[in-house]
């Protein structure tokens, strides 16, 4: 039998223990690291292997052997600092290096890692630092690929997995993201596995830790973007976050209390920031397009329209939070004239499958119910209509931006797309868009978007160059439309045909 050592306990350690350490264990830490006691041995060996060429001298010494017995022999909280530095260096030397990678698999070490997690980690009053070293730790190990995604997931996977994502922490909560990121990566299997009835309460109990904590980390971004807009796993998620049942009703998803929860907005402002920061560069599945116009949809049947929105995104009403940031994700979707679906969807765009769906109709009805903008409200005669009127007969904007960013979809969905331009005029939208183009006090940019919206619509397009000719000789756009813009209809005299030309 080994003779056995006891460490001297530190200042973090909680409890005095009989915890006893193989001399064999702490002989070899000390003589690997030239050290003379086992708490400098481990910082040592934490900055050695925190370098590619470290790493490498390790991995022909055992050290991952030899700190995987070390941390089967500290399985108690009073050794605690022990047990994190141990966990630091067994992450650093697994991170890109194979070879320790391969050792840390032979010797179980997932095994004994998630045990240290669940009984020194997941304890009642939960230790963050240890739960978030021992997640990157096996983060860095199943990057590795293959047996290693396997071995960390069947280990974690569902029941501890759950309880991990929901210590509220967001020290816990990225790194939660990249395990299940990296086992799932490139493994269609795992993938399923997370988005089943098992594996959606893991997604929500994260989504419920980064919202409660409001953290918008790089893993957290990484996990939702593969799920969520290279996926297909959007409205699971989405609607999982609500604790009433959906009802499918003519592609309408509605619940039970016609409402929704702060979750769920949070979750479309992080795919709102990864749509714009990756505008060209992501790919977005013709399911996650249709699901946000199916979000959209469902969130205008809940506002309510009749209270003028004083600030802009988020608000903090989880409805109109919900219903602005299904635009913006909509506005970006139909920012880019080459992107495309995943290559298993048709070759279609985004952008023909959203139109094929009913989205310029949906948005011109809702532009078409709007009060006038501030500028042309204030110039309307008093007579006509009053404040009170307009409130009564229109639907107010909910929040600051909303008529903007109905446009801005609008205009980039007709950038050199023909037959939405066509579609603007069947629908008698082209009037109904100059009308757009002006200074709105609630709508910030909305005259940039709406000269925007107007040359798309014009451009190589003599219908509707001809259409809004017709609608100036009416006397119908000599209005501030048009003028204010110092804008003007111009006849070529050798074509015929009308354009919008500067009025200067």
């Amino acid at each position: 039998m080994d003779d056995k050592v006891v460490p001297e306990l530190t200042v973090d350690d909680k409890i005095v223990a009989e915890v006893t350490i193989p001399e064999n264990v702490a002989k070899e830490l000390l003589l690997v690291s030239n050290s003379s006691s086992l708490e400098t041995a481990l910082e040592k060996l934490i900055e050695l292997a925190k370098e590619e060429g470290g790493r490498l001298d390790l991995s022909s010494k055992n050290v991952v052997t030899t700190v995987l017995h070390l941390c089967q022999s500290l399985s108690s909280i009073s050794y605690r600092q022990l047990l994190l530095s141990s966990l630091k260096v067994l992450r650093n030397l697994c991170a890109g290096e194979i070879r320790n990678q391969n050792e840390f698999l032979q010797q179980r070490g997932v095994e004994i890692v998630v045990d240290v997690i669940t009984s020194v980690g997941l304890t009642p009053d939960p230790d963050c630092m240890i739960i978030r070293v021992g997640l990157q730790l096996l983060g860095n190990y199943s990057v590795g690929g293959g047996e290693r995604q396997c071995d960390v997931w069947y280990q974690l996977f569902p029941h501890k997995f759950l309880k991990i994502a929901r210590v509220r922490s967001w020290e816990i909560c990225d790194p939660l993201c990249m395990v299940i990121y990296t086992c799932c990566d490139g493994t269609d299997g795992l993938l399923t596995d997370l988005c089943s009835e098992q594996g959606l309460p893991i997604l929500i109990e994260i989504l419920r830790t980064a919202s409660a904590v409001d953290r918008k980390e790089v893993w957290l971004k990484l996990l939702l973007s593969k799920l969520c807009i290279e996926g297909s796993y959007i409205s699971s998620i989405f609607f999982k976050l609500h604790s009433f049942p959906s009802i499918q009703n003519n592609g309408v998803v509605t619940h039970a209390t016609d409402q929704f929860v702060i979750e769920q907005p949070y979750l479309l402002s992080i795919l709102s920031e990864i749509v714009n920061d990756q505008i060209e560069h992501i790919v977005v599945s013709h399911d996650f397009a249709l699901s946000i116009f199916g979000i959209l949809k469902s969130a205008f049947v809940v506002v309510d329209f009749s209270i003028r929105g004083k600030s802009d995104l988020p608000v903090g009403f989880a409805p109109i939070d919900v219903l602005g940031y299904s635009l913006t994700i909509l506005r970006d979707i139909c920012a880019s004239d080459h992107m495309t679906s995943s290559k298993e969807e048709s070759s279609k765009d985004v952008v023909d499958v959203l139109v094929s769906s009913g989205l310029i109709e949906f948005l011109l009805n809702l532009l078409r119910d709007l009060e006038p903008p501030t500028t042309i409200r204030k110039a309307m005669k008093q007579d006509q209509i009053t404040e009170g009127i307009i409130s009564s007969s229109f639907r107010c904007c909910p929040y600051q931006g909303f008529r903007r960013d109905i446009v801005s979809i609008i205009g980039n969905c007709a950038y050199r797309r023909r037959y939405v331009q066509d579609e603007i005029r069947d629908k008698n939208g082209i009037l109904l868009l100059l009308q757009q183009c002006v200074i709105d006090e609630d709508n910030p940019f909305l005259r940039e978007w709406g000269i925007w919206c107007v040359r798309n619509l014009l451009e190589g397009n003599a219908e509707n160059q001809g259409a809004i000719t017709d609608l100036e000789l009416q006397g119908t756009v000599d209005v501030p439309e048009l003028v204010r813009l110092g804008l003007r209809v111009e006849v070529d005299p050798v074509t015929r045909r009308t354009k919008l030309v500067n009025a200067s």
